[in-house]
Formats: structure tokens, C-alpha cells, sequence
């Protein structure tokens, strides 16, 4: 241990020490390929790592070990299902208008970023927005379904926007 180590540094070592082969066994069961699990495992221990609040994994180290690491699988379930969902589109398309692999790249990352931050909003703006951008209402009538005041709507869709433009 070097002499700049804190508490939290010391905990999360004796943690991982401790539950590291626990969760590596426990993702095994839960994952397509054995190898990820190792995966999974590093990063849960790394977002635990870079959370904002001191380490306290209390009286149940594995319920906080497995909380996270299920919100890594779905996740990881919910980007695979996105691609799956493209990759079957393009699958449709004719030939002539197949996009390069470099496209599709692209394109599989844009909506990964998408789904991030559509998922990073608030309920309500993210209904808001999607119902101004994708079922094309207009504020007076998002209100009316809503329940909301327009000049609410529109508040709505101001953080929406900040949302986008920072995903650009």
C-alpha cells in the first residue's frame, strides 16, 4: 500500500480481494461467453471505483456488487438489442443500398449515443420530446395529453434540446 492510499482506497482492495471469484462466477451464469464475465466483473468494480459518494458496501458487499453489475448486463442486453434491431434492418435492405461497413459503424454508434441520452433525461421531457419529435405534436396538444401547462412543454423541450446538443 503506498503511502497516499485513503480508507475508501483500502476498502475497495479488500473488497475486490474478498468478492472478485465471487462475481466472476456469478456473471459466468449470466453471460453468453465465459470471457466476458471477467469483463462484466472489472467494470462493476470500476464503476464502484468512480462513484461520486464514498465506498460503503455495508453489512451486504454482494447485494452492491450485484445491483451494479446487473445494470451493466441490461446494459450491455439493451445496446445488443439496438445493434440486432439495425443489423436486421440494413439485413432487409437491397444490395445497391447496403452501407459500407464504416457506415454501419457509424450509424450502430450514433444510436448508442441516442439511446444514452435519451435514457440519461427525465421521464417527462424524454416523453415530451419524443412526442414532439417522433409523433410530430405539436406543444398545445403534448399538453393537453399530458396534463401540462404549454409553457411546461416547451421547458420540457429546452432540456431536451441542451440534451442533444450536448450528445453533439
Amino acid at each position: 500500500m503506498t503511502s497516499g492510499s485513503t480508507a475508501g482506497d483500502d476498502a475497495l482492495q479488500a473488497l475486490y480481494a474478498s468478492h472478485y471469484g465471487w462475481l466472476v462466477g456469478w456473471l459466468r451464469r449470466r453471460v453468453d461467453y465465459p470471457g466476458d464475465a471477467a469483463d462484466f466483473a472489472q467494470d462493476t468494480f470500476l464503476r464502484l471505483m468512480t462513484r461520486s459518494r464514498a465506498l460503503d458496501a455495508g453489512s451486504e458487499p454482494r447485494a452492491l456488487l450485484t445491483h451494479i453489475a446487473k445494470a451493466l448486463l441490461v446494459d450491455h442486453w439493451r445496446h445488443r438489442a439496438i445493434e440486432k434491431a439495425y443489423l436486421e434492418a440494413l439485413a432487409a435492405q437491397p444490395e445497391p443500398l447496403m452501407p459500407s461497413p464504416e457506415e454501419i459503424t457509424l450509424v450502430r454508434e450514433a444510436l448508442l449515443r441516442i439511446d444514452s441520452m435519451l435514457r440519461g433525461m427525465p421521464e417527462k421531457t424524454r416523453l415530451v420530446f419524443l412526442m414532439a419529435r417522433i409523433d410530430e405534436l405539436k406543444y398545445a396538444e403534448i399538453g393537453e395529453r399530458l396534463g401540462m401547462a404549454e409553457i411546461t412543454v416547451k421547458r420540457h423541450m429546452r432540456r431536451a434540446w441542451i440534451s442533444c446538443l450536448e450528445l453533439a
